[in-house]
């Protein structure tokens, strides 16, 4: 079950790393300022966390939209431009959040479900939050598996992730495109925003520790592959809820340690997308 918040952490990384090849150093930072939206609403509005994501998606979106079409448009053809250029947002989302909620730790509370359970034996039990929480994983990935096969859009994707310059060529926008991708990538950190902040405590430094675990899961699983990334959010949630069973301090130690396996013997990871051109 774990391993579907950390696909909802890596998914929005799978997706612009293999549309532009963008490695979003902010990516954690901006899965918290989601959290930070939904907790703003709920303190103002009184609204249940998930019922936010009606105002929450549409904003991040938009923020990843102008991001994009803005900033990092001009540095995709500079070398380490686009990875500096994501550390410095990174540094300005903390410090944002540090000055405006300071370094208190939150939490999103959505009532009984975050502690009821399905009882499938006498020894196992499912919670219904961490059961949602999977299927919204695999729902958000099958729909956008569609929109990638199947659409117009998700071609188009597809054409400037295997050849930029021909697609270029044909008429495709990559400067339009590729702030829709970065629209599409904080739609799932948006989603992943609020189940954290329901999962467990958030504060304005909590991002890298996301990013870390997004990145793990990404490389477990394969760069550009979006099913990988569930791959290896399972892989990564298994080894360290056994890691956690053996000893508390085991827990993410087991996933770092296996992370590093797999990368050994596959460096590019358990279901790798197409090599960069």
């Amino acid at each position: 079950m774990l391993g579907g918040l950390y696909a909802l952490f890596a998914t929005g990384l799978s997706l612009v790393f293999g549309v532009m090849r963008l490695v979003n150093l902010a990516h954690g930072d901006l899965i918290v300022l989601a959290s930070f939206l939904s907790l703003v609403i709920v303190d103002n509005v009184g609204w249940n966390p998930f019922t936010t994501l009606v105002l929450v998606i549409p904003l991040m979106a938009a923020l990843g939209f102008a991001l994009q079409y803005l900033l990092l448009n001009y540095t995709l053809d500079s070398g380490l431009a686009p990875i500096l250029a994501t550390f410095g947002l990174s540094v300005i989302i903390q410090n944002a959040l540090l000055e405006q909620f300071s370094a208190d730790q939150q939490r999103l509370h959505v009532g009984s479900i975050e502690t009821d359970s399905i009882r499938i034996t006498s020894e196992i039990s499912i919670g219904w939050f961490s059961l949602i929480m999977f299927l919204v994983a695999v729902l958000l990935l099958v729909g956008l598996q569609l929109l990638i096969r199947r659409t117009r859009l998700g071609r188009s994707l597809r054409a400037t992730s295997d050849d930029q310059r021909t697609a270029q060529l044909v008429g495709i926008d990559n400067r339009t495109l590729y702030a829709v991708a970065m629209a599409i990538s904080l739609v799932t950190a948006a989603i992943a925003g609020v189940f954290l902040g329901v999962y467990t405590n958030f504060d304005a430094s909590s991002g890298p520790a996301r990013l870390i675990f997004g990145f793990e899961a990404v490389i477990i699983g394969g760069l550009g592959s979006l099913w990988g990334t569930l791959a290896g959010g399972i892989v990564l949630g298994v080894s360290q809820a056994i890691g956690a069973e053996i000893s508390i301090g085991w827990g993410d130690l087991a996933g770092n340690l296996v992370f590093l396996a797999i990368l050994l013997v596959r460096p590019r990871g358990l279901f790798p997308g197409p090599e960069p051109e």
